[in-house]
């Protein structure tokens, strides 16, 4: 467990009986300032693409990710480099900004760039124009694909993940996105306190390694519910198989709909709901 995504607190426990002091461990929440530096080598430009709140750990696999999921890049060969800006920062934030240099030859238009366009249901824009913005980066797949997954297997991954999420089983506060293997094995899993800075990481990770393509014969598990924002980072990665405690949006069925990836929510012991494209479950 990173020494820096845990935070130990003294706290008054309380009963029916008596209160007493005592010592508690909670997730740390901290800004992230990710910082793009582009353009020709002898003139390069800086912008700021994204502030999260995030548990810190794995910063560098965060910020791959949510490059590569908002289409900026399309591999980690696009990166010359990411490093922590600590120059003439404060000790206690001087890991809490990113940059990260593409390639000269990688195109970036800092004015075109808004990520923002569906973070508010009162921003105006309708779920049909945030599903043509996935379109814009994603061919719509060939629904002819063998990937099959026995449902004995998707009752399996929760209690799998819990003997991994070691931050959740100190704090109880954060989320978590990890990736099976069709035989329920796990490949990967990443924390996060917030849930989309928890796919970041781990498709961030993928990249890193080159391993991304193992994630289209994946099963995807979100230990929270699946939201539009989280379907789109799945979409990008080409995850064709995704499992939610929680509930879906309808926004997020509608993507899983348009682009083929089957989406499972209310996972429970020994039962779940199927959302779209159910040929997948055996």
């Amino acid at each position: 467990m990173n020494q820096l995504s845990v935070q130990s607190v003294r706290i008054t426990k309380v009963n029916e009986i008596s209160d007493q002091l005592n010592d508690d461990i909670i997730v740390v929440e901290e800004p992230l300032e990710i910082r793009l530096g582009y353009g020709p080598m002898e003139m390069r430009d800086e912008t700021n693409v994204s502030i999260t709140m995030r548990t810190p750990g794995n910063d560098f696999e965060l910020a791959t990710g949510f490059l590569f999921t908002e289409g900026i890049i399309k591999s980690y060969e696009d990166i010359l480099s990411v490093k922590y800006c600590t120059n003439h920062q404060k000790v206690a934030q001087q890991y809490n900004i990113v940059r990260v240099e593409l390639r000269p030859d990688i195109e970036f238009e800092a004015s075109s760039f808004n990520r923002n366009f569906y973070m508010t249901s009162a921003c105006g824009i309708c779920g049909r124009a945030s599903l043509d913005a996935i379109a814009i980066h994603f061919s719509k797949p060939d629904l002819d694909d063998k990937l099959k997954v026995n449902k004995e297997i998707i009752f399996t991954l929760s209690e799998k993940l819990k003997h991994k999420q070691t931050i959740f089983n100190n704090t109880g506060g954060i989320h978590a996105a990890a990736l099976f293997e069709l035989n329920g094995e796990l490949l990967l899993t990443m924390e996060d306190v917030g849930r989309h800075n928890a796919l970041d990481k781990l498709i961030g990770s993928l990249l890193s390694l080159n391993k991304l393509n193992i994630a289209k014969e994946a099963v995807l598990f979100l230990s929270g519910r699946a939201s539009f924002e989280l379907m789109q980072k799945a979409t990008m990665a080409g995850i064709k198989i995704v499992c939610a405690v929680g509930a879906p949006s309808s926004l997020a069925v509608n993507t899983a709909e348009e682009f083929g990836i089957t989406l499972i929510g209310f996972l429970r012991t020994g039962r779940f709901n199927i959302y779209s494209h159910p040929f997948r479950i055996l």
